[in-house]
């Protein structure tokens, strides 16, 4: 179940459970508390604690559980599953943060030698060669 943390810093800390190849994965991520994942996040735990005092049977002011089934959905209550790229995603960007490398990633994708300066550069080429040879095709044909 996810849950929050508000802090005076104006951010909000979610965490989410997710079930990956049968382990129990939780992620938790920390966002400014005016952002849209905040308030969706808080009116959806609202939700949740409104809800719950609603659909608790009242017969004579006790709580009581209703049999097998409500404990076998305790036990069996459904997880969000995280697929294998979100999990690779996840362990990369705690990686990161491990090993204190993101400014370096930053900086060095940034520079001339990132993968998409490199794949500009290719396209930028690729074009003016194409032109060029546009212009020589036409140039023979007008003779």
């Amino acid at each position: 179940k996810p849950q929050e943390k508000p802090k005076d810093s104006g951010k909000v800390t979610i965490t989410k459970t997710f079930d990956f190849a049968g382990e129990e994965i939780k992620v938790t991520k920390e966002v400014d508390s005016n952002s849209k994942e905040a308030k969706s996040f808080l009116k959806q735990q609202e939700k949740l604690q409104s809800a719950a005092p609603a659909s608790l049977p009242t017969v004579s002011g006790v709580k009581r559980p209703s049999g097998m089934s409500t404990l076998l959905g305790k036990i069996g209550a459904k997880k969000q599953k995280m697929s294998t790229l979100e999990k690779s995603k996840l362990d990369w960007e705690n990686f990161k943060e491990e090993e204190g490398i993101v400014e370096e990633l930053a900086i060095h994708n940034r520079g001339k030698d990132g993968y998409i300066e490199r794949k500009a550069f290719l396209e930028r080429v690729d074009h003016r060669q194409f032109e060029i040879e546009r212009d020589i095709r036409l140039s023979r044909m007008k003779p």
